[in-house]
């Protein structure tokens, strides 16, 4: 029994050795792919850096967000590594074991995807965000029903500070799948304010006085010009809009320029004696008295 016990041990140690001698004749024999392999991955490690470095000085000139930037590098290093290191293992012939991770990173891939669905999507409309020249910081846009001046563009929102100083906070997806105005695209836009005058009035005057009203106070460019168009005729005014240019870059511009036209409307209007009429209701009761009383209600006991 002894002997049997001597004579296992002995096979097992042999066949241990001649394992690890074909193991050494395998690698001796791919030793110059194996040098390749870690050549090409190292490589493949100097360019991710590189392109990294060069993607980061692109980023920081469009004035992308910290948060932004840099998971943009990372998901782009990763990217060059992860080819540089399937590379190597096709050099070393590993197919089965490229074909396993393969396999094993799409299973876990779409168990991650499915978990995050929500989250994913709000990075990912973060990054194409990141990129637009539609929309920037500092901007003051308009979207969702809010309006305000851009924050702040991260991974999963967008930050916009209202004109009473309050934040809204919006997720990317809200701002990719929907439209947005931005006031801060163009330097000029177009401001039109309403009225009305009297029917007494003469029409072609006060078109007159009120383009002219407007052009003392807001400068037109090139190509532009006030306009004005009377619109119909209302309970108590014939109804007009003038339409003129002016510098807007965010919504309070556009407030400010029709508080400046309204003020030398009505100033002129004073002056050539035009009349802004106010709504009148006439009531008629008949033959019937019309009586009006004044009742006090006394809340406290008596």
């Amino acid at each position: 029994m002894k002997e049997k016990t001597n004579f296992d041990l002995s096979n097992a140690i042999s066949g241990i050795w001649d394992k690890l001698a074909s193991w050494l004749d395998s690698l001796i024999l791919n030793l110059p792919n194996f040098i390749l392999a870690v050549l090409v991955f190292i490589v493949f490690i100097f360019v991710a850096k590189y392109i990294s470095r060069l993607l980061n000085k692109i980023l920081l000139k469009r004035s992308i967000q910290h948060s932004v930037r840099d998971i943009s590098i990372k998901i782009i290093k990763l990217l060059i590594i992860s080819v540089g290191f399937f590379i190597a293992l096709g050099l070393l012939n590993l197919d089965k074991l490229l074909t396993s991770i393969l396999a094993g990173a799409g299973v876990a891939g779409l168990a991650i995807g499915l978990a995050l669905q929500g989250t994913l999507s709000n990075t990912v409309s973060g990054v194409i965000l990141s990129f637009l020249p539609e929309i920037q910081i500092g901007d003051w846009v308009e979207t969702n029903g809010y309006a305000g001046e851009v924050l702040e563009v991260n991974l999963r929102n967008i930050v916009i500070k209202q004109g009473d100083n309050n934040h809204v906070i919006i997720p990317n997806t809200k701002i990719v799948e929907d439209s947005f105005k931005n006031y801060s695209s163009t330097k000029r836009s177009r401001v039109m304010v309403n009225c009305g005058v009297g029917y007494e009035s003469d029409l072609e005057k006060v078109q007159e006085i009120t383009v002219n009203a407007i052009y003392e106070i807001f400068k037109q460019n090139r190509n532009e010009e006030v306009e004005f168009a009377y619109e119909g005729f209302g309970d108590s005014s014939i109804n007009y809009v003038v339409r003129f240019w002016t510098d807007v870059t965010k919504q309070r511009d556009i407030l400010f320029a029709k508080h400046k036209a309204i003020l030398a409307i009505k100033k002129a209007y004073n002056e050539n004696d035009i009349n802004i009429p106010f709504p009148i209701r006439t009531l008629d009761f008949g033959k019937n008295k019309f009586r009006s009383e004044t009742i006090t209600v006394n809340t406290k006991e008596q």
